[in-house]
């Protein structure tokens, strides 16, 4: 592992060699995970394309505090005010927006030099892949989204989301990690079949270790009335191919909502082949189908 300060924090991120390929694949992972849920996939495409992983700003090994009591935190309802703001472009917004992980994503490849890269995303890593996108046309050749989609603002069901959500939030101890058999909670959560427990674990861990306001305000930030109106929008003004592989079971992220996205991108209007179903799966499909993400991966990235 290595890390590179972005804004004053540390992030983490493994880089692959350098291969023949002339742009670097670029993984970003979904909320209250961390870079090595690509691990599966990075292995079997890293032999001949350069793949970058990094831990989001607030997750992972890229904590935005520098130690968290997590046996006392509490993330308090009233944090919501401070991230109900649905502008985006302002520097002095949250920084736990896709707009503003965008941001980040820009400033860590041009640290390391990268000036051609494919952007693979899961769940809100793919919300962040397309921000990144638009904000980097000439750099970024195009775009995964996996797991990831939406852009139909159904009031109700987002204001149920978000106060589970923050309930969620609200008590999370350290030594949750260390009840026994709690990893088999984890093993079957949002997924078709029972994970290897050693991911199970690591769900965990992320579960545990997320920073309180990196955590709740990326998802308050992200599920915003007009967050999500603007993602067709977005979609729609890409020019680089967008293409989105999506869990026929996935109960968090339904495929009907997937390609409700992906029907803004000029692909799926000209020929409608930019979303590909992965049978037998639900929302984690770089755990889950692992040769099938990667088949797929290096279909789209070999066009």
């Amino acid at each position: 592992m290595a890390t590179i300060e972005i804004l004053g924090v540390p992030h983490a991120y493994e880089l692959t060699a350098p291969t023949s390929y002339p742009h670097a694949l670029v993984f970003i992972h979904g909320w209250l995970n961390s870079r090595g849920y690509w691990q599966p996939v990075i292995s079997r495409l890293s032999i001949d394309l350069q793949c970058l992983s990094y831990d989001l700003r607030g997750f992972g090994e890229s904590q935005s505090q520098a130690e968290t009591d997590f046996s006392q935190a509490q993330v308090s309802v009233s944090l919501t005010a401070s991230y109900s703001s649905s502008a985006i472009d302002s520097p002095f917004d949250s920084p736990y927006t896709p707009s503003a992980y965008a941001q980040d994503l820009a400033i860590l490849l041009q640290q390391l030099n990268i000036t051609s890269a494919w952007l693979i995303g899961h769940s809100l890593g793919g919300t962040i892949a397309l921000w990144a996108a638009a904000q980097m046309p000439d750099c970024v050749k195009g775009v995964i989204c996996i797991n990831a989609g939406g852009g139909i603002y159904l009031k109700e069901a987002f204001e149920q989301f978000r106060s589970a959500g923050q309930r969620f939030l609200q008590v999370r101890p350290r030594w949750l990690s260390q009840i026994p058999l709690i990893d088999l909670l984890f093993t079957r959560a949002s997924v078709v079949r029972p994970l290897d427990r050693f991911w199970a674990r690591q769900r965990v861990i992320d579960f545990v270790v997320a920073d309180p306001e990196a955590a709740l305000g990326s998802l308050l930030d992200s599920t915003t009335e007009e967050e999500i109106n603007h993602l067709p929008q977005l979609v729609s003004q890409l020019q680089q191919p967008v293409y989105f592989l999506a869990g026929t079971q996935d109960k968090v992220m339904e495929p009907k909502y997937v390609r409700h996205l992906a029907s803004f991108h000029r692909l799926f209007q000209y020929c409608g082949d930019n979303v590909i179903e992965i049978p037998d799966c639900g929302h984690l499909a770089m755990l889950e189908q692992p040769d099938v993400v990667a088949n797929h991966i290096r279909s789209i990235v070999s066009c």
